[in-house]
């Protein structure tokens, strides 16, 4: 098999499922009804954040921007499969392929980092109540999404023309339902040495730090609950950031998810379906999560479903 550049490359071949024809109209069901629920759950969060007054504080904002980023992040991949799967047609062009990579890192890397920008959020308020006013300020909150979607932007700009410059085989089958970066990378003939230098440089660096933001803000948040005296004062404090540890949780333990399946068994299909897990299944869970417990979420709701408020 000869070697040859991007325009001898015409296109990728995805992985299927299934081959069975028979569970193709439900696998197309399952995927659209996720995708439904994805779209209007987080517009529902964002449209009720938006038109309640009461909820325009940090916290909701950062809220928007999540919901909005999880709406863009499952719109990069789960079209492209419903297209797939209705017209029985698994290639993907080289162009649409390395902009699938752009946007998939662009919006895993905002939500690595609008959930380290959040878990801040609630360490402030749970550690200085006092002074979150004054350090959680309206400008430092844009300013704050500004630098995270410009650097999620150049760095998935630099991983997706690193990946233009390779060469590929003229049959390149990817082993996933979407262009994983890391997969079609391993595919290319031509050396991918500097490619693994700046893609686990930018997982440790663009991916570690928000981690540890994370970890740190929550080993303080626990410090400081835990010196609460009153049971019921360490259950409110809990409460405020209960919804974002589960949602962090869940994001988190799924890439973990991917990652151990993939390096534990060789089967493809294992490892699309637990890629599904984060691309699909956490970003449809995320406005549920949220808005369960939430009081002002759900006083919002009812206001924007014209149900009275009790």
């Amino acid at each position: 098999m000869e070697p040859g550049n991007d325009t001898q490359i015409p296109e990728f071949v995805l992985l299927e499922f299934s081959e069975d024809q028979e569970l193709q109209p439900l696998l197309f069901g399952l995927f659209l009804s996720m995708y439904l629920i994805t779209v209007f759950g987080n517009l529902l969060l964002i449209l009720a954040v938006s038109s309640d007054s009461h909820l325009h504080t940090p916290m909701y904002f950062f809220l928007a921007n999540l919901s909005f980023v999880d709406i863009c992040f499952t719109s990069t991949t789960v079209p492209k499969v419903l297209w797939n799967i209705q017209t029985q047609n698994k290639v993907i062009t080289y162009a649409d392929c390395i902009t699938q990579i752009y946007f998939f890192v662009l919006f895993t890397r905002l939500d690595d980092f609008l959930l380290a920008v959040m878990a801040y959020d609630r360490f402030v308020a749970i550690c200085h109540p006092l002074h979150y006013t004054v350090i959680v300020k309206p400008w430092l909150c844009a300013l704050l999404v500004l630098v995270v979607w410009v650097m999620g932007a150049l760095n998935s700009l630099l991983q997706s023309l690193m990946v233009w410059r390779l060469s590929f085989c003229r049959e390149v089958e990817i082993s996933n339902f979407f262009c994983d970066m890391k997969q079609v990378v391993q595919l290319a003939c031509s050396n991918t040495f500097l490619n693994d230098i700046v893609m686990y440089f930018s997982a440790m660096l663009l991916g570690g730090a928000p981690l540890s933001g994370i970890l740190y803000s929550y080993s303080k948040i626990v410090s400081s609950i835990l010196r609460i005296s009153s049971a019921q004062g360490k259950y409110k404090a809990f409460s405020t950031c209960a919804s974002h540890l589960l949602v962090v949780s869940l994001f988190y333990c799924t890439i973990l998810g991917v990652y151990l399946s993939s390096a534990a068994t060789q089967s493809s299909h294992a490892s699309a379906v637990a890629s599904v897990m984060y691309t699909v299944v956490t970003p449809m869970l995320n406005p549920f999560i949220y808005s369960l417990r939430n009081t002002g979420i759900k006083r919002a709701l009812k206001g924007i479903f014209g149900v009275p408020v009790m």
